[in-house]
């Protein structure tokens, strides 16, 4: 006897609750939809992320109206290593000039919560079982109840469990990030700047393709401490990311007056859209699930909720299958080819010992360092008038003619 399940009709189905997830929910509640938002777990849950919230994130949280860590604001980073260190503030040509961060159990249940007061319904259970007429979602499972939607968007994020089984691919020979993440006490909590150690070492003192960043939580009473390593398939990180990130707290314990770490995690990042599969007729990926992270730094909050945004904006297009691809080519792809390309720089064992020190050190420093925090907070505009926002745009078309043939939501 055929195994019997409840329905549930809905307008929008989100899959993932995280931050794009809810974003998404939020903006299709409010558009008029039937919204049914699921995710895997029960809220608060916990996930692996730093926590930061550029002016970029920021800006999108304004126009959703969610007001995140309201007694804690940051001013921007703190690059250290190789002998130097630049401080870069966040630049006065984003709407949003500060930033903050927000232990994502708390940052998700914020915004669930906000969800449900646009009027989006929640449930918990894993998706599963998607039925298919072609390219077309006809429906899924979650647990003992088949959802049907006329439109489904899948936020379920890096692993993107869901999106597997709807034909997404991930291409691991484009640079993907291992990151690992903590927290601790610190009487440094309110401590007004991010910041990022770029020179990161093992504990034979070889120098890593990555960073290590502490993040300052305000009235949370602690930092979020944490590391990320660049890998590529044929140049993988040989990287114990939870020993490593250990390593980073011993050496900066006594400055910052670390306590023990608690919630040590780690997870797998593919990055600056270095994904295939990703639409179909009436379904789309968005945020970590499409690979929308900054690989120059794993930030991926701020692309969650613009993607969500977008997507909710395709909602009465025919057929998402070549659209919402060509969509996320026009919003990122130059960008983030250029920033895949930089990055694939740093997965050479030879490139940041010969780098990093002329980055970090003199007038050389002073000048390209606050761009580059630009880069890597996502903060470069079409209003940017400066010589290191045209170059890298100029830069970025120069790219994407170069590697035409480059996965990126192909």
């Amino acid at each position: 006897m055929p195994e019997q399940f409840d329905s549930i009709l809905a307008d929008v189905a989100i899959v993932g609750a995280g931050p794009a997830g809810a974003a998404a929910a939020i903006h299709a509640a409010r558009a008029g939809h039937d919204t049914l938002l699921i995710d895997s777990a029960p809220f608060p849950r916990d996930k692996t992320c730093g926590d930061g919230l550029t002016p970029r994130a920021m800006h999108q949280l304004d126009l959703l109206g969610v007001d995140v860590n309201a007694t804690y604001r940051n001013r921007g980073l703190k690059l250290h290593g190789f002998g130097g260190t630049v401080t870069a503030p966040w630049p006065a040509t984003y709407p949003s000039q500060v930033g903050t961060a927000l232990p994502r159990y708390q940052f998700d249940a914020l915004l669930v919560d906000a969800a449900r007061d646009a009027g989006a319904r929640l449930i918990t259970g894993m998706a599963t079982a998607p039925e298919l007429d072609g390219n077309r979602l006809t429906s899924f499972v979650v647990d003992k109840q088949r959802v049907t939607a006329r439109w489904v968007i899948v936020a379920d994020g890096v692993r993107s469990t869901f999106g597997k089984q709807l034909g997404r691919t991930w291409h691991r020979e484009e640079v993907y990030g291992i990151a690992a993440r903590a927290y601790a006490k610190s009487p440094h909590a309110s401590e007004t700047w991010m910041h990022s150690h770029v020179e990161l070492k093992d504990p034979d003192g070889v120098v890593q393709p990555g960073y290590g960043w502490i993040f300052p939580l305000g009235e949370q009473g602690g930092v979020n401490i944490g590391l990320g390593a660049l890998s590529t398939q044929s140049r993988p990180a040989h990287l114990n990311t939870k020993k490593a990130l250990r390593f980073y707290a011993e050496q900066q314990r006594a400055e910052w007056g670390l306590g023990q770490l608690s919630d040590v995690s780690s997870a797998l990042l593919p990055m600056g859209g270095a994904v295939s599969g990703v639409a179909g007729a009436n379904w789309m990926l968005i945020g970590d699930a499409a690979a929308c992270v900054n690989p120059l730094n794993g930030e991926g909050i701020d692309y969650g909720l613009e993607t969500a945004a977008l997507a909710v904006e395709m909602l009465g297009s025919k057929d998402f299958t070549l659209a919402w691809p060509d969509r996320l080519r026009a919003e990122y792809g130059e960008a983030f080819l250029l920033a895949r390309t930089a990055a694939r720089l740093l997965t050479y064992p030879q490139f940041l010992p010969l780098a990093g020190p002329l980055a970090m050190r003199g007038p050389v420093g002073r000048l390209l360092m606050p761009a580059a925090a630009r880069l890597m907070g996502n903060l470069i505009t079409e209003e940017d008038k400066d010589l290191v926002a045209r170059a890298w745009r100029l830069a970025g078309g120069t790219v994407t003619r170069l590697r035409r043939d480059t996965p990126l939501w192909a």
